[in-house]
């Protein structure tokens, strides 16, 4: 179903009108059923935000989010994922103290979770799907472990624990498991507590306002990200790129956060505190796999721009940025938040070339992107039809991502 067809699903179960349904969220009802028809989109999130709270459903399920994470080999593992976030040991070690075993080698931990952190970056997301659930049991068995060890190696193994479980937010947050992300963005948070380290704190609530913003609470998201850029400021006032490289992440999180909810001007005041910390920088680095630096914060300008509904600005300026440098699962979020605003403006043939280059260089990106899945959804019901059937490239993206069948 199309966005507008699970509105009117929910609307239905919940034994409401168009006009009720409307009036709870100030619009009218001819409004709401072009939206329901599908003759207008909802292009806003907080729009949508506010119709998941009115329907009482997540903003998952609006979005139809996700679909299954299968990859040209049939790969599978979200449900693997699933099994290792809610084991039965991790909710009292107490009572299954008894079932631990000899931990893993806390390098080849920390090692093979820099690994994965690297393949994500590169639009490997099969291959970490893949990997997390037996890194995630690892990350488990050192925490388990972390108390009879020296100080030094407590620290590691909880920082080994913060990093595991912040990939697992992040890659599941980008596939639409929204639901699971937020449970290994709060065992992020609770290792990062463990770990004594400011940094490895504010990375993991990193992770944790992708899970909040994934699931539409954008006040919690700006009250997470100010309160972690707190811990930062000794570093920061020391010049450590690595705290600036964080701090800056966060002001553009919480800067997409004040987007979506609308709010321009703290949008515009956080994207300029992170271009400060940027200058401060000096370049597009990548400490702690933030990719952070000058061209992210334009990336972010643009992204922001799109969720307050600046189509024309991002579709102009964004085709002037440069991306190459930057990790490819960032140049291939740009793509998309490119390609999106291209086909809000009906400029359909562009914005499906971006969408098939993006494809071309990192396929699970694209092919398991809620966003993206409704945006071909759309271009699709609105091709003209030539010899009996759409656009061939058009209908074998829109295949390929599941948006049709």
């Amino acid at each position: 179903m199309q966005i507008g067809e699970r509105i009117a699903f929910y609307r239905q179960r919940r034994g409401y009108t168009q006009s009720q349904l409307a009036g709870l969220v100030g619009r009218s009802t001819d409004w709401l059923s072009k939206i329901e028809r599908g003759e207008r989109q909802a292009r806003r999130v907080d729009v949508l935000t506010e119709l998941a709270a009115a329907l009482r459903v997540s903003l998952g399920d609006l979005m139809g989010q996700p679909v299954l994470m299968e990859d040209d080999d049939e790969r599978d593992d979200i449900p693997a994922i699933r099994d290792a976030l809610m084991a039965p040991g991790r909710l009292s070690r107490v009572l299954f103290a008894s079932e631990e075993g000899a931990p893993p080698d806390l390098r080849q931990a920390e090692q093979l979770v820099e690994f994965l952190w690297a393949d994500y970056q590169r639009g490997r997301i099969g291959d970490v799907v893949q990997q997390l659930p037996r890194l995630i049991q690892a990350a488990q068995q050192l925490e388990d472990a972390a108390a009879g060890r020296d100080s030094d190696d407590r620290r590691r193994s909880w920082a080994m624990s913060a990093r595991t479980h912040h990939l697992a937010a992040t890659t599941l947050s980008k596939v639409g498991e929204a639901d699971l992300s937020w449970i290994a963005a709060e065992r992020a948070m609770k290792a990062a507590d463990e770990a004594d380290d400011p940094l490895v704190l504010a990375s993991a609530a990193r992770a944790a306002t992708h899970a909040l913003l994934a699931v539409g609470r954008y006040d919690d998201a700006l009250s997470l990200g100010e309160t972690a850029a707190s811990w930062l400021v000794p570093q920061v006032e020391a010049g450590d790129p690595n705290a600036l490289s964080l701090l800056g992440m966060l002001h553009l999180r919480t800067a997409v956060a004040a987007a979506r909810r609308q709010d321009r001007t703290s949008a515009d005041d956080l994207l300029n505190q992170a271009e400060r910390s940027a200058e401060r920088l000096g370049e597009d680095a990548n400490y702690w796999q933030t990719g952070f630096g000058p061209a992210n914060v334009e990336l972010h300008r643009l992204s922001a721009g799109l969720d307050l509904g600046d189509m024309t600005w991002v579709a102009n300026r964004g085709e002037d940025v440069d991306v190459s440098h930057l990790p490819i699962e960032r140049q291939v979020t740009h793509m998309i938040d490119l390609a999106r605003a291209l086909s809000y403006l009906a400029r359909d043939d562009d914005a499906l070339a971006l969408l098939l280059s993006a494809e071309q260089t990192a396929p699970a990106l694209v092919r398991h992107s809620a966003v993206v899945r409704e945006t071909v959804k759309n271009m699709h019901r609105r091709a003209p039809v030539t010899g009996g059937s759409r656009s061939s490239r058009l209908l074998g993206l829109a295949q390929r991502c599941r948006a049709v069948r």
